[in-house]
């Protein structure tokens, strides 16, 4: 992807989100200048992967094919294995009409995907099988407490305030219908680098090219542009 492409992508997600009267962390808006002013502050936040992030799955499709989202806050795995201090992951998804986020499943996260508002946000739904095939066993979800089950390849539909719990091995594809969706996501530590299996072997972070000045570093932009010699 370009980098003017993301820049745009970016502004008119900080638009929707005004709109939305959603309000993110004041890291959010810093600039390139701002980041290097912070110096070692910054520390934590590029160790846990806070902040902007986007893909296109490697396609190069991304209105069809992507998603942008915002990690609020996300624990450590060192912390999740003893069960104490910050398990957990928040993230904010600005999904566009019949823009997909592929099929994929996690080997140990379980979150809960929330219709923050907007439209409706689709979620199909198939059961990995032991060789993380579609599996033709029916899936058991809970939905704001409510167990339903849902034939493999069927779709659970979440008008703004409902939510879904999704478990290890469900896989889960989903989308706006109609007008874009704001959808939350909190789940234990998220590790986007270990913990993600697609369907289709695709991508997780663009690759850019570099037509024009960063406006907002995305996470994958971390290692190259920000990480300090304290990190390395």
């Amino acid at each position: 992807m370009k980098r003017s492409e993301i820049n745009r992508i970016l502004r008119e997600g900080e638009a929707f989100l005004r709109q939305m009267g959603f309000f993110l962390p004041p890291f959010a808006h810093w600039s390139k200048q701002d980041w290097a002013a912070k110096g070692s502050e910054t520390c934590e936040i590029i160790q846990a992967n806070l902040g902007w992030d986007l893909t296109d799955f490697g396609l190069g499709e991304y209105e069809q094919k992507g998603v942008l989202l915002f990690t609020l806050r996300n624990g450590s795995l060192a912390e999740l294995g003893k069960g104490e201090g910050q398990v957990y992951c928040e993230k904010i998804l600005i999904c566009k009409p019949n823009q997909l986020v592929l099929h994929h499943f996690h080997w140990r996260k379980t979150e809960d995907i929330i219709n923050r508002g907007g439209g409706k946000l689709e979620i199909v739904l198939h059961q990995a099988d032991a060789n993380g095939q579609f599996s033709t066993e029916d899936v058991r979800v809970r939905c704001d407490g409510i167990w339903r089950t849902v034939s493999a390849g069927g779709s659970v539909i979440l008008s703004p305030g409902e939510s879904i719990t999704l478990r290890p091995y469900q896989y889960h594809q989903f989308r706006a219908l109609e007008a874009p969706v704001l959808v939350g996501e909190v789940s234990t530590v998220n590790d986007d680098h270990h913990d993600n299996h697609f369907y289709e072997a695709v991508g997780r972070f663009p690759t850019i090219e570099e037509d024009e000045e960063v406006y907002r570093f995305l996470v994958g932009d971390y290692p190259r542009y920000l990480v300090p010699s304290f990190l390395q």
